[in-house]
């Protein structure tokens, strides 16, 4: 293929889409983790040493074709289970193809006018549907990790700027002591954040989680009132990775701004239960918080790399993340925007794939997506409970725990139904006992999905 050659990279892009719309179509028939995965023979699907030839890229794209099959997991198919992700919708997918197409930098307005425009646009769609005041900022970043980071980045801005210290000029060394609080049984991703952000794990005053797995806003009440006064972050969570249950987040924000401190809530699949009547509910008091870090590729099922993280304190969240150079053209503006609000300036421009998921849906098509997959989910835990497993938990959103006998059945039954192929499902450990995990959020997911699967699930632990 000759540089500029329209005709060639037409050619090639038509069939790129082709072979990513012929397996998407097989998702419902495929078995969902690879049969006989030979590991070794995959990696050397992909070749050895690099060679010094171009290969033309037809002939790389037959290549590639040839050597990820064998090692797909159909984690964008309708019975995998196995950890909260979506499948991505048809509009999202089209849009993705068309922004790998355009190549864009969503820096800022100047770098890619209409990649900024749609994140602008996604975003106040999202916050309206969540909940989020709409004065908050938005920023777009890769997922919940780079959301809560980017969140509590903001908060530790805002507290330590409240008590006279800059902290992006002379870091964390000498400043005031900054109390953070989290639920025990918080997401893995704070603790990394407040690796990454200086502030280390140990700094964690840890509150007692409630039956369920939510905060024990008494024993916040506790913790708060024995820790001295300053800077204070207190990390709040909707929807527990294990049980999905959601914080009480009016009561903890109220009990938390009586103490002069940052509420930042970790939401990045419950969320999204402020975007269904039946469920908005569990997050009473969601609009209360000072950040919020979200997954746009979990309930929303738009392809990877699109969390959001938003901050009731626009200029704090600017300050803690931005930075301008000379060379950026149309960075350092009077009105932040883009790049300000995450952690990159080279930016995938995520937020087309984002606004065409939601155009597709609608605000009636948001909420069902969410009311049918806590349908499903409880749908699931019927049928199993049915069979004779134990379930767990209350499900209130789209997670199911599930127990056959002892942690050593129970781990076999989760390796052998990996390996049956008919669903996925992943194996947690929750209040010292291991479970079958099992996590419905995927558009595609329908009834008989759910139903195949249990039955799959309690003919393994039948043979256990």
């Amino acid at each position: 293929m000759k540089p500029g050659d329209s005709s060639d990279l037409t050619a090639l892009f038509e069939r790129a889409a082709r072979e990513g719309a012929r397996y998407r179509a097989d998702l419902p028939i495929r078995p969902v983790a690879p049969p006989g995965l030979d590991a070794e023979k995959l990696r050397a699907a992909f070749g050895d040493t690099l060679g010094d030839d171009p290969v033309d890229p037809d002939d790389v794209l037959t290549e590639l074709l040839t050597a990820a099959g064998p090692g797909l997991v159909a984690s964008s198919g309708p019975r995998f289970f196995g950890l909260v992700i979506g499948g991505a919708l048809p509009a999202a997918s089209a849009a993705d193809i068309l922004t790998t197409g355009w190549d864009q930098n969503a820096l800022n307005p100047v770098i890619s006018p209409a990649a900024l425009a749609a994140e602008e646009r996604a975003g106040i769609w999202i916050k309206d549907l969540l909940g989020i005041p709409a004065s908050a900022s938005a920023g777009f970043v890769t997922g919940g990790q780079a959301a809560n980071t980017v969140g509590l980045a903001a908060a530790r801005h805002h507290q330590l700027a409240a008590a006279g210290w800059d902290v992006e000029s002379d870091g964390l060394a000498g400043a005031p002591r900054v109390r953070v609080v989290a639920g025990a049984e918080r997401h893995a991703t704070i603790d990394r954040a407040l690796r990454l952000l200086g502030f280390g794990t140990a700094v964690l005053e840890p509150v007692a989680a409630a039956a369920d797995g939510s905060l024990d806003p008494d024993d916040l009440a506790r913790v708060l009132a024995a820790g001295p006064d300053g800077p204070l972050i207190v990390c709040l969570q909707a929807g527990n990775v294990n049980t999905g249950a959601v914080d009480p987040l009016r009561r903890s924000a109220d009990l938390v701004h009586a103490h002069g401190g940052w509420v930042h809530v970790d939401g990045a699949f419950g969320l999204w239960a402020g975007a269904c009547p039946s469920t908005r509910p569990l997050v009473d008091g969601v609009e209360l918080a000072d950040s919020w870090a979200c997954d746009a590729h979990k309930w929303l099922n738009v392809p990877y790399d699109s969390g959001l993280a938003f901050c009731a304190h626009p200029e704090a969240h600017a300050a803690a993340v931005s930075y301008t150079a000379t060379y950026l053209v149309g960075s350092g503006t009077a009105t932040p925007t883009g790049s300000d609000f995450s952690l990159e300036s080279s930016r995938r421009a995520r937020g087309f794939a984002v606004w065409a998921a939601l155009r597709e849906l609608g605000r009636d098509g948001v909420a069902d997506l969410v009311d049918r997959a806590c349908a499903l989910a409880r749908r699931f835990a019927s049928a199993l409970a049915e069979g004779g497993a134990e379930i767990a938990n209350d499900v209130v959103l789209n997670q199911v725990l599930v127990r056959f006998g002892d942690d050593e059945r129970t781990d076999r039954v989760v390796a052998a139904v990996q390996q049956e192929g008919t669903c996925w499902l992943g194996g947690t450990t929750w209040r010292g006992r291991r479970h079958l995990r099992i996590s419905v959020i995927n558009h595609l997911t329908t009834p008989d999905d759910v139903d195949a699967s249990a039955a799959a699930v309690l003919r393994i632990a039948a043979e256990m």
